[in-house]
């Protein structure tokens, strides 16, 4: 009966297969570190294979930086972690199909390559921008020894894996784009073949990222450079000589021509136009023609149609003002005694395309003050995050995915949890059913307090102080640490569930006003289940049983951790066996004894000790395409071998494994 590995996969050996299958002649085996064979490939036979087509000599365009090959090193290599759901702090963990993932996302990415491979619609992320103040994940890439013992001081014993990259560091962008480089090669294996990912930038290393996608995803499938407004204003940067108000989001889609093939989403142009006047050039949308409070512009007098007076602050010029006033885009609401607006119609936005290059329009893809409003709003708390997106920008991005209703949307940098908030917004509206995974580290939400210690090596580190409620003492607090949020990870959660509350409310309301139409086929999905990556439930002697000593195994019966529960071992198998996360878990009792059964079926799993013959047949019959019970769940080697041959019997077809 086969164990369970319990390791992500080995990319590189990965790589080698798919080599393999197009060249089986270009490779062979070699003895690997640990002594063991494995399958390497022989570049000279693949060289005459390719023939003139090998790029040699220097003369070839490249995009490099210091600690580009440790990225694709670190990208391809196995770990042994696990994904351990928390029950207390997920929403309708047993119907959910949402996911919450706690943890670094390179992690998050490897744990989820089997199980979703190829499965993900779209990705978007909103990475850290790299202005000099940003913390970014710090990946042990096999760097100058004296460098990083230097730079990884910053690093606690805790697993804090994040630094702040600051731009005095000789390596500013070169860490950067390792960081960033790692996580796309693993994100792209995530995607569907007609899937998009959406990469939001500024400025800072745009042109950067521009590269490495161009490298990750082929520059044939790029789908655009979206310039989104995200502030309304213009700002008064005495640091540049032109005021930045666009954010970048790069567009890259896995396969562009099977992206075409099944279909480009179109925005919402319909939805927020009409034509209430009877307007000869269709239904329309207004905007104000008033200044903000935070805006300037030309002061000068307009007399509504009523006669009222209007002084103030415009947004064009008289001149401009006359002219839309004659060629009748200039609105006035209140029987028209309102303050004007500008009109601007359906058919000029259809002009601009589906995908429109410039999303300048904050009523159709919002800005971050907008966002700020609404996360204020839903807290009650100023500045409880810094600069979310807004639901409306992530909302028209999923639209123009082609995002089908049942399909997953990912985001593994996902902040505030705009993504969420946006899935199941566009569900309510369409009856959808989208599923989103998201994926944040658990970063501090102020300053922790850190002390010097001397490790075992007499090297000075720093680690961080604890409290009695597990989470770092207070160095430098925060208005978001005030409010009750230690974490981002609290923050994105909460956030979650105040915006399906709302959401909620909404979709009873449709109901009640939709009677008369048939019922949506799922109900509306508002949950999350929560999973914190942790190291594996597995001891080092489940790994390593050839170098353990008699004695040591008399010691250690149970190969498990302790306090690792059932539940903990369950989603174990389930990454590790590639199940999605998301399935509907049923707990059965056969025998007397807790089962596990996963989607009716996918995977049956019991991890009792002593399981009698009866359990399993019963087990058996209900002809699961997998089964997984503990080593220690039979008393003896023939015991084992029973089980085998049930299976065998009853259920032929059914994988057997052990933990």
């Amino acid at each position: 009966m086969e164990k369970m590995k319990f390791e992500t996969p080995d990319m590189a050996q990965m790589n080698v297969e798919k080599i393999a299958a197009l060249f089986p002649n270009c490779v062979t085996e070699s003895k690997a570190a640990d002594g063991k064979l494995k399958k390497a490939v022989n570049f000279d036979a693949l060289k005459q294979m390719l023939g003139e087509s090998v790029a040699e000599g220097d003369e070839s365009y490249e995009f490099t930086w210091v600690g580009k090959h440790d990225a694709i090193v670190e990208a391809a290599k196995p770990i042994r972690k696990t994904l351990r759901p928390c029950v207390e702090e997920s929403k309708n963990f047993d119907t959910t199909e949402n996911l919450y993932i706690e943890g670094d996302n390179l992690e998050a990415l490897k744990l989820l390559q089997e199980g979703y491979l190829g499965k993900v619609k779209m990705i978007y992320i909103d990475p850290p921008y790299n202005t000099g103040n940003d913390f970014i994940y710090k990946d042990d890439f096999r760097m100058d020894s004296a460098k990083y013992a230097e730079e990884s001081g910053a690093v606690d014993d805790e697993g804090n894996r994040m630094v702040q990259n600051s731009d005095s560091n000789g390596r500013f962008h070169s860490d950067w784009c390792s960081m960033i480089y790692s996580r796309l090669l693993l994100a792209r294996n995530l995607l569907t073949d007609d899937g998009v990912i959406f990469i939001s930038i500024d400025d800072n290393e745009q042109a950067n990222l521009h590269e490495i996608c161009d490298e990750i995803f082929g520059n044939a499938n790029f789908e655009g450079h979206i310039h989104w407004r995200r502030r309304h204003n213009q700002p008064n940067d005495k640091t540049k000589m032109i005021g930045l108000v666009a954010e970048h989001i790069l567009v890259y889609a896995k396969s562009s021509p099977t992206l075409k093939m099944s279909g480009v989403g179109k925005l919402d142009l319909t939805a927020s136009f009409s034509n209430p006047d009877n307007d000869p050039r269709g239904p329309w949308a207004s905007k104000p023609w008033k200044t903000g409070s935070d805006q300037s512009g030309s002061r000068y007098t307009i007399v509504t149609p009523n006669g009222t007076v209007l002084d103030g602050e415009w947004m064009g010029e008289e001149s401009t003002y006359k002219k839309y006033l004659e060629e009748g885009r200039i609105y006035f609401p209140k029987n028209g005694d309102g303050m004007p607006r500008k009109k601007y119609y359906q058919f000029e936005r259809e002009e601009e395309g589906q995908c429109a290059t410039n999303w300048w329009s904050h009523e159709q893809f919002g800005h971050n003050q907008g966002a700020n409003d609404e996360m204020t709003e839903m807290f009650g708390v100023k500045n409880i995050f810094s600069n979310p997106k807004p639901v409306s920008l992530i909302r028209s991005l999923i639209k123009i995915s082609n995002a089908k209703k049942n399909d997953i949307i990912l985001d593994f940098f996902s902040g505030s949890a705009t993504t969420a908030h946006a899935v199941m917004r566009l569900n309510l509206e369409d009856g959808g059913h989208r599923r989103f995974i998201l994926v944040q580290v658990p970063e501090l939400t102020y300053t922790g307090k850190q002390e010097t210690y001397t490790d075992e090596t007499g090297k000075q580190k720093k680690r961080f102080v604890y409290s009695k409620n597990g989470f770092p003492e207070i160095e430098k607090d925060s208005d978001t640490r005030k409010a009750g949020f230690y974490t981002l990870c609290q923050v994105g959660k909460k956030r979650i569930e105040l915006a399906a509350k709302k959401i909620l409310e909404e979709s009873l309301s449709k109901q009640n006003n939709d009677s008369d139409k048939p019922a949506a086929a799922k109900p509306l999905d508002i949950g999350f289940r929560v999973l914190k990556i942790d190291d594996s439930n597995m001891k080092d002697v489940y790994y390593s049983a050839g170098e353990i000593s008699q004695q040591d195994l008399v010691e250690q019966i149970s190969n498990i951790k302790d306090g690792r529960t059932d539940l903990d071992l369950l989603f174990g198998c389930l990454v590790d066996w590639g199940v999605l996360l998301s399935l509907p878990i049923k707990t059965e009792t056969i025998e007397n004894l807790q089962v596990y059964n996963v989607n009716d079926g996918d995977l049956v799993a019991c991890f009792a000790n002593d399981i009698p013959e009866a359990a399993i047949r019963q087990i058996a019959a209900a002809k699961p395409l997998r089964a997984v019970f503990r080593d220690s769940s039979f008393k003896s080697d023939s015991a084992k071998i029973n089980v085998t041959e049930i299976f065998k019997t009853i259920s032929p077809n059914t994988t057997v494994k052990v933990v």
